[in-house]
């Protein structure tokens, strides 16, 4: 892979999050939508246990096998760079992982700077609050997720908290084991 000429910032905003969850990040121009989703999935604190995709320009990108029937005509995101769709700062596209608790992000190239000799990239320079956990019903439900743990009254308190690992706090934010886990793409979750 040529050496990137410029790097993207992008700021990636879970959709309907509230307070919002957000990361900023720096990426290569030339990564593939493949990789992207890699990294989105490690700088949010996904477990990449679902499908997903890219919806650029109306179009949708992601892997061959994630539209096994052809109804969304989805193309390869292995065969697509990011440069070849941004071509200005304030550049817009969505990504949606988990077709069934639908998290929708929200991606906008803040800003496109020459890439730094020797300089690492992706690497996390910002961000707030944890990522929800895996299969928790989408925004809705995390917002339920939150009041049950928040109470220790509820009747479900302690059997959630067992389901989660016995505690979250969600204005949980580690920018060092997201950008651990982007340097090591095989570490487990980043938010714990």
């Amino acid at each position: 892979m040529p050496a990137p000429k410029s790097i993207y910032q992008i700021k990636v905003t879970l959709n309907d999050s509230k307070p919002p969850i957000w990361r900023r990040f720096l990426v290569n121009e030339n990564v593939t939508l493949s990789k992207l989703h890699d990294i989105l999935q490690t700088v949010m604190g996904w477990t990449n246990s679902h499908l997903h995709h890219f919806i650029i320009n109306g179009e949708f990108y992601s892997e061959p096998f994630d539209d096994d029937f052809g109804m969304m005509e989805t193309k390869d995101g292995s065969r697509f760079k990011l440069n070849q769709f941004v071509n200005r700062e304030g550049f817009k596209f969505r990504y949606e992982y988990d077709f069934g608790d639908s998290w929708l992000h929200d991606l906008v190239v803040e800003k496109i700077l020459p890439a730094e000799k020797g300089a690492r990239y992706p690497v996390c320079v910002a961000g707030k609050r944890a990522c929800p956990p895996e299969d928790v019903g989408g925004v809705w439900g995390y917002e339920d997720f939150l009041k049950t743990i928040s109470d220790p009254n509820h009747l479900e308190h302690e059997e959630t908290l067992r389901w989660v690992g016995g505690d979250f706090d969600p204005e949980r934010f580690n920018i060092s084991a997201i950008n651990a886990g982007l340097q090591n793409p095989r570490r487990a979750r980043i938010n714990e």
